[in-house]
């Protein structure tokens, strides 16, 4: 097993996406911290605050080629962080020593965590693309099988009928909630980080909050309330955010999976050949990118903990919290996207299988509309007298003595009350999906506005 999976060069495809892991990589952390300092020698010569013939000279030398990467991770690895060890190569790039006025007023953690931002903004722009897809992808099932019958399910037993168009609506309704929630976090998290040493802005006499807000300007990211050195709920709603998401994605994993079972097979995967196969049984189909969906919410479930986790942090700069934010946020949104990723090609390619359905719910001759039987008979002789006779037949019906509707019929509470005919269509399970079809088209209507 591969020591670091997302960046395995045999899982990593499967654990993440080729685009959000290169997001996450060395040479583009490394090329947005050089963002953030050209950005922000340019908004402080904007300000009068450096020479504008400085602000061009480093933004014209910041080349991520010119880096000496050795000699970056051995400084990174003394000093334990990598601002100062790439400032001291950067700042020698500029000519006439024009390099000398680049992170002029800045500390280390307004560099990384201004970086980090427009990491998670780009992050999140991957996110909303696979939502905006399964988002598609899910009303197109849920209209195509709003009338399609199949056996729902409570404690993994037959319950009532539902539609798979019902059930492919209530994973849209989570998946629509998603996307509101990310239009909402945005504002809060894609802030600019620039404070200072302590946060005060001390060190630039007064133009601190003008530098800020031009360098935020710069970047198109907003400006923050007050400084957020130590204030971390905004990246822990982000990966709040992506366990959320992949908690919805893992559910609706776990739900194809199991109607991916052999004995009922009522969806299955999009075919690829030799996808899911086994080793040793050529007849093997199994539920791979579905595993995937479930495995990603249990691994971004974990990194959102240690999110929460480092949130505890000591007065106005973190002692070891902060570290644990390098490891979770990145993970979390590389396994995020493997998880978003398997789930746009399973459900854009989802073959539904409404004959397999109709086995499903034909298993129990009936029984799955007992309640359907039941309340067709209370309004003549009440419901807990009907709730009791109506019981009685599905114990004959279960034990082999009767079908469920010979064992209806057989009771003259029943038979003295509804003729064969009424009774023999409130045993049809495509008669009792209640208010499913209708709970499909209103929320198919509502979001189309």
């Amino acid at each position: 097993m591969s020591t670091i999976v997302v960046k395995s060069g045999i899982y990593g495809d499967m654990f993440g996406t080729a685009d959000m892991r290169g997001l996450f990589a060395d040479d583009t952390i490394l090329g947005l911290y050089l963002d953030v300092e050209t950005a922000l020698a340019r908004a402080q010569a904007k300000l009068g605050l450096i020479p504008e013939e400085a602000a061009k000279a480093i933004t014209d030398a910041a080349d991520i080629d010119k880096l000496d990467l050795e000699k970056l991770s051995t400084r990174t690895q003394i000093v334990g962080y990598p601002i100062l060890p790439l400032v001291e190569q950067l700042s020698n790039w500029a000519p006439d020593g024009l390099g000398q006025y680049c992170h002029w007023g800045a500390t280390t953690q307004d560099i990384m965590d201004t970086a980090d931002v427009l990491q998670v903004r780009a992050g999140l722009d991957i996110v909303e693309e696979y939502l905006e897809r399964i988002a598609a992808a899910l009303a197109k099932l849920a209209e195509a099988h709003a009338e399609t019958p199949m056996a729902g399910r409570t404690h993994l037993q037959h319950a009532l009928p539902v539609s798979f168009g019902f059930k492919a609506a209530t994973w849209l309704s989570a998946i629509d909630r998603h996307l509101q929630r990310l239009k909402e976090l945005r504002p809060r998290v894609e802030v600019v980080q620039f404070s200072g040493a302590a946060g005060t802005l001390a060190s630039l006499s007064g133009n601190g909050l003008a530098t800020q807000a031009a360098l935020a300007e710069e970047l198109g990211l907003g400006v923050p309330d007050i400084t957020w050195h130590t204030i971390r709920d905004g990246f822990a709603e982000a990966t709040g955010f992506l366990a959320l998401v992949t908690g919805t994605i893992g559910k609706i994993g776990y739900d194809i999976m199991l109607m991916m079972q052999t004995e009922t097979g009522e969806v299955l995967e999009p075919f690829v050949a030799g996808r899911g196969a086994s080793s040793t049984m050529p007849q093997k189909r199994n539920p791979i990118s579905s595993e995937m969906m479930l495995a990603a919410s249990k691994i971004v479930r974990e990194q959102h903990s240690a999110m929460l986790d480092a949130m505890v942090q000591d007065h106005e700069r973190a002692t070891g919290q902060w570290h644990v934010e390098w490891h979770a946020l990145p993970t979390a949104f590389v396994v995020a996207s493997g998880g978003l990723a398997a789930a746009a090609e399973v459900l854009e390619g989802l073959e539904v299988r409404p004959d397999a359905m109709r086995n499903v719910l034909d298993t129990t001759k009936g029984l799955i509309v007992a309640e359907a039987v039941m309340m067709g008979l209370a309004p003549h002789i009440g419901r807990q007298v009907a709730h009791d006779v109506v019981y009685d037949c599905c114990r004959k019906a279960l034990a082999g003595e009767a079908t469920f509707l010979d064992a209806l019929m057989e009771e003259e509470a029943i038979s003295g009350t509804l003729d064969r005919g009424t009774v023999e269509a409130l045993t049809k399970p495509e008669n009792y999906l209640g208010e499913a079809p209708e709970m499909v088209r209103r929320l198919l209507l509502k979001r189309r506005g």
